[in-house]
C-alpha cells in the first residue's frame, strides 16, 4: 500500500471517528436538553400554578383578590395540560371552583378543591420522576457510546503513533546512509525496500542511479573521446549553418556550412570571441547584431550557392543543472541558420502566379459584366422571367468573382512588398461616407440601418484614404452580412489619446472565443459559417492598417455581436 494511501486511510479514519464522536455527543446532549426542558416547561409550571392556587384558596372569604388570583393561575393551568389524567383533574378543579364562587364560605368545596389540586400536583410529580428516569437512561447511554467512540479514536491514534513514524523514518535513515556511501564513491551500494509504495519506487530509482554511476566510473576515456568526435561529425554534416559559443561568448565549434557562407577558415573562427569575428566579417555582425534569442521576423538574405539565399535565424540556449545544485546555469548558445530558400522561391512563385491569374481574370470578367449590361438593356430585346433570374445569378457570381480577384491582387501586393501607402492628412467624413454608400444597397435589402457617429472634434486623420476606405467598407460589408434583419449597425470615429479609432458595431451572433485570434489569418473561415467569403478580407485589412502604423482588433461576446475597430495616427489638424 502506498504511504499516501496509508496516511489518507489512517488520518481519514481518525477524522471520521472524531466526527462521529462529536455528532453522537451533540445528539445525546440535545436529547438531555429536551428531557430537561420537558420537566421544566411542562411539569414545573403546573406545580407552580398549583402552589399559587393553594395559597389563594387560603384567603378565599378573607381577601376579595384571592378569587381573581386563583382564577388567573387556573387559566394558566388550563393552557399547560401535558400529562395523562391531568385534563380530568383540571376540569374537576374548574367545576368545584365554579361552585365555590357561588358559595365562598362552603368549607367542603374548599376541601374538595385542595384534593383536586393535590391530585394535579401528584400527577406532575409522577411525570417528573418518570422523565427524570428517561434523562438518566439517556445519560447512561451517552456515557457508554461516547466512551466506546473515544476508545476507538484512542486506539487508532495509538496505532498511527506507533507504526507511522517508523514506516517513514526507517527507510529515510537507510536511504541517507546509502547516499553517504555513494558520495564516498562506493557505487556498488544498493537499497532494498519491501512493498510497492513510494519508498519501493525510490529504491528502484536509487539503484538505477547507482548502477549508472558505477558504469560511468568504469568507462574509458577513449569512449568519451569517441562520443565527442561523433557529435562533431554530426554537426559538420548538418545542411544548416551552426555556430556554438560558450557562456563567455567564445566560439566553441562551427560547421562547414557556416564557414562556407562566412568565407572564413576554422582557425579564424573557433576559439575566438564572436564579437572579434564580427568586427572583421559583416555577415557574422548581421547574425549577432541585434542578438536575439528568438526567431527573427525577417529572414537573413545571404549570397550562398551562387545565388541569393534566405536563412531563418534561431538561437538556442544551452542550460544545465550542475551536480549538487537545483538551479539551471547557462553554459552556452547555439546559433542555427535554417535555409528557407526553396520555400521562399515557392512562395514567390505562388505570389507571381496569383498576381498573373488575378490580373488576367479582370479582362474576361469586365467583358462578362459588359455583356450583362447589354442583356439588361431593353432596346436589345425583352427577357422572360426565367432568363432574368439566370441573368441575375450570373451578375451576382460575376460581382463575387470580381471581388475575389481584387482581394487576390491585394494579397499579391502585400506578399510581394509592392504595396504603396500614401500617408497624408485625410478627411474622415469622405472615408466614412464612401464605406456607407458602397454598402447602402446591401443594407437596404436586409432593412438594416447604418448609424454614423463622427466626433465633432475630428476632421482629419493621417492615413492613406483609399486603403482606409477599403478597410472600412470591408468591415461594414461583413457587419451587414452577419447581422440580423431590421437591426442597427453603428459606424463610429472617435479620438483615443493621440490616435483616431474607427469602429463598426454589428448585431450578429458574435464570434466564439476560440476563433477570435484566428479570424485575421488568411483563408480562415469560422467552422459552420454559411456566409459567403474567401477568408481574405480581414487579413488584407489587417495588412493595410498595419502598413499605416495602426492596429486592427475585434471585441466580441458570443450571442451579443462584435465590434471591429482600428487605430490610426491622428492628424495635426485635429
Amino acid at each position: 500500500m502506498k504511504i499516501k494511501t496509508k496516511l489518507t486511510f489512517g488520518v481519514g479514519l481518525l477524522f471520521l471517528m472524531i466526527l462521529l464522536l462529536a455528532i453522537v455527543s451533540g445528539w445525546y446532549v440535545n436529547q438531555l436538553k429536551k428531557d430537561t426542558n420537558n420537566i421544566l416547561v411542562a411539569n414545573y409550571n403546573t406545580l407552580q400554578y398549583s402552589r399559587n392556587m393553594l395559597l389563594a384558596l387560603e384567603d378565599v372569604g378573607k381577601n376579595g383578590g384571592a378569587i381573581n388570583m386563583f382564577q388567573i393561575n387556573l387559566n394558566k393551568q388550563k393552557e399547560n395540560v401535558t400529562e395523562q389524567g391531568e385534563k380530568q383533574a383540571t376540569e374537576q378543579v374548574i367545576r368545584h371552583f365554579f361552585l365555590l364562587r357561588k358559595q365562598p364560605e362552603n368549607l367542603n368545596l374548599i376541601s374538595a378543591i385542595r384534593k383536586d389540586i393535590t391530585e394535579l400536583m401528584h400527577l406532575n410529580m409522577q411525570a417528573i420522576e418518570r422523565k427524570s428516569d428517561i434523562a438518566d437512561n439517556t445519560a447512561q447511554r451517552a456515557i457508554v457510546v461516547i466512551s466506546v467512540s473515544g476508545t476507538l479514536c484512542f486506539l487508532i491514534a495509538f496505532i498511527l503513533l506507533v507504526n507511522l513514524p517508523s514506516n517513514i523514518a526507517n527507510p529515510i535513515s537507510e536511504l541517507t546512509e546509502s547516499i553517504k556511501q555513494i558520495a564516498n564513491q562506493n557505487y556498488k551500494k544498493r537499497v532494498n525496500f519491501e512493498g510497492h509504495n513510494e519508498f519501493g519506487e525510490l529504491a528502484k530509482s536509487f539503484n538505477s542511479m547507482a548502477k549508472k554511476l558505477e558504469e560511468y566510473s568504469e568507462s574509458k576515456l577513449d569512449r568519451i573521446l569517441k562520443e565527442k568526435k561523433r557529435i562533431e561529425a554530426l554537426i559538420d554534416n548538418m545542411h544548416d549553418p551552426v555556430i556554438g559559443i560558450d557562456e563567455n561568448r567564445q566560439v566553441l565549434f562551427v560547421n562547414e556550412e557556416a564557414l562556407n557562407i562566412t568565407a572564413l577558415k576554422k582557425e579564424e573562427f573557433v576559439g575566438k570571441q564572436i564579437e572579434e569575428v564580427a568586427a572583421v566579417n559583416d555577415l557574422v555582425r548581421d547574425i549577432i547584431n541585434p542578438y536575439s534569442k528568438n526567431k527573427s521576423t525577417e529572414p537573413l538574405k545571404i549570397f550562398a550557392d551562387n545565388k541569393e539565399s534566405y536563412f531563418e535565424k534561431e538561437v538556442v540556449d544551452i542550460n544545465i543543472v550542475p551536480t549538487g545544485e537545483v538551479e539551471t546555469q547557462l553554459i552556452g548558445q547555439v546559433i542555427i541558420l535554417k535555409n528557407i530558400t526553396p520555400f521562399k522561391e515557392m512562395d514567390l512563385a505562388k505570389t507571381n502566379f496569383m498576381g498573373t491569374v488575378s490580373h488576367e481574370f479582370k479582362t474576361p470578367i469586365a467583358s462578362i459584366q459588359m455583356g450583362i449590361q447589354l442583356l439588361e438593356n431593353t432596346q436589345i430585346g425583352q427577357l422572360n422571367n426565367e432568363q432574368k433570374n439566370l441573368l441575375s445569378g450570373i451578375k451576382e457570381d460575376t460581382s463575387r468573382l470580381l471581388k475575389i480577384t481584387g482581394e487576390l491582387l491585394n494579397v499579391t501586393q502585400v506578399e510581394s512588398g509592392s504595396i504603396q501607402i500614401n500617408m497624408i492628412p485625410s478627411e474622415i467624413k469622405p472615408i466614412v461616407d464612401y464605406a456607407v454608400n458602397a454598402n447602402k444597397a446591401m443594407a437596404d435589402q436586409k432593412q438594416i440601418a447604418l448609424n454614423v457617429c463622427i466626433d465633432e472634434q475630428l476632421s482629419m486623420v493621417m492615413a492613406d484614404s483609399e486603403k482606409t476606405a477599403w478597410v472600412l467598407t470591408n468591415l461594414v460589408s461583413n457587419a451587414i452580412r452577419y447581422s440580423h434583419e431590421n437591426s442597427i449597425i453603428v459606424i463610429k470615429s472617435e479620438p483615443v489619446e493621440n490616435m483616431v479609432r474607427f469602429s463598426v458595431k454589428d448585431t450578429g451572433n458574435g464570434i466564439e472565443p476560440q476563433y477570435q485570434s484566428k479570424i485575421f489569418e488568411r483563408y480562415f473561415r469560422i467552422p459552420g459559417s454559411k456566409k459567403e467569403g474567401t477568408g481574405l478580407g480581414l487579413s488584407i485589412s489587417k495588412d493595410f492598417i498595419e502598413a499605416q502604423g495602426g492596429k486592427l482588433s475585434v471585441q466580441s461576446e458570443y450571442g451579443e455581436g462584435s465590434v471591429f475597430s482600428f487605430l490610426l495616427q491622428s492628424s495635426i489638424n485635429i
